[in-house]
């Protein structure tokens, strides 16, 4: 049967594991094979996902581009796209925040051609612009929805105040925040303010960029970006990966891998919708369909939130760039 969820007040009818791309921004992971995301973006739609999330800035456009041409494969009317917004791109590969409405409009254009279709299900403000008045931003974004270019937005990387502050300008209805089990920050303060008001929440990095997922007992170094992550060197890498074996035991339990259980956990929260996970390869997207429709009971998701209780961590790469 297939599994979906009200993504917040939208009309949106969502999978709980939405597909990721940003593993195809070689910035941060390197080469990747186009023709293996894409075999695993037919794999994932075929178990039943229909929400695939992207953005302007993974790549420069490469994963928009990507997933433009696995969209020409499908029925549109059958997967949600979302996709984010914020940056002004130069021509020598520099780039700074930039919504205003000449940006914002060009950005949308081009971002409509890479992924081949009329609208854009749901056009996040990747992070925030603190030159661009909130009002102007929401007024184009407005402008876009009635032009029929985009049908809902919202924001990503915002905080409490910016969120209310946006929301008082206009009809932002979904939020993309960081969160998993390792970094629960957002408990405190926005994922209470989400649920009040009926945002529709789908958190980024929920297997904390691989490190949740089972796979790593301590041992291993990394040639991308995660070189150079805390959480990836030394004692503090060692630990978390034995706090992830320590639920070997429970995952048996639920008939689950480790990283089933650990994402299966983290969408028991009331506050998170969705789940997007970062997929290379159709094995991948298997198990972390398998989840959808799943849940643990209150002592177990308990836990595992005591295992992978560690000292606070970040989700945000070393380098104070945003995913």
């Amino acid at each position: 049967m297939t599994t979906r969820v009200t993504f917040g007040s939208s009309s949106l009818k969502v999978s709980p594991v939405s597909f990721g791309t940003w593993q195809l921004s070689p910035r941060f992971w390197g080469p990747q094979s186009e023709e293996a995301a894409i075999t695993a973006m037919k794999t994932a739609f075929d178990l039943g996902i229909n929400f695939y999330d992207t953005a302007d800035a993974y790549g420069d456009g490469k994963a928009e581009t990507v997933l433009g041409r696995f969209v020409a494969q499908v029925p549109r009317d059958e997967i949600i796209i979302t996709t984010k917004v914020v940056h002004h791109f130069n021509e020598d590969g520099t780039r700074y925040p930039d919504l205003s409405p000449e940006n914002l409009c060009r950005r949308c254009d081009i971002q409509l051609k890479r992924l081949g279709v009329d609208t854009i299900d749901v056009y996040l403000l990747h992070s925030f612009d603190p030159l661009t008045p909130i009002q102007v931003v929401t007024d184009t974004l407005n402008e876009l929805r009635q032009a029929g270019k985009i049908r809902h937005f919202g924001v990503s990387n915002f905080n409490v105040e910016q969120h209310r502050a946006m929301r008082s300008a206009g009809a932002y209805e979904v939020t993309q925040p960081p969160y998993s089990l390792l970094d629960r920050g957002i408990e405190e303060d926005l994922l209470p303010y989400c649920e009040s008001e009926s945002l529709g929440v789908m958190v980024y990095s929920p297997m904390h960029k691989g490190l949740l997922t089972g796979k790593y007992d301590g041992s291993e170094t990394f040639s991308d970006f995660r070189e150079h992550h805390d959480d990836f060197n030394g004692e503090r890498f060692r630990d978390i990966c034995a706090a992830v074996q320590s639920l070997a035991s429970l995952a048996e339990k639920y008939d689950m891998s480790l990283y089933q259980l650990v994402l299966a956990a983290t969408l028991e929260h009331p506050a998170v919708q969705v789940a997007i996970v970062g997929i290379k390869t159709p094995e991948q997207i298997k198990e972390a369909a398998a989840v959808m429709g799943k849940r643990i009971e209150r002592p177990d998701y308990f836990a595992v939130r005591q295992a992978l209780t560690l000292a606070p961590t970040r989700i945000h790469d070393a380098s104070g760039g945003r995913k």
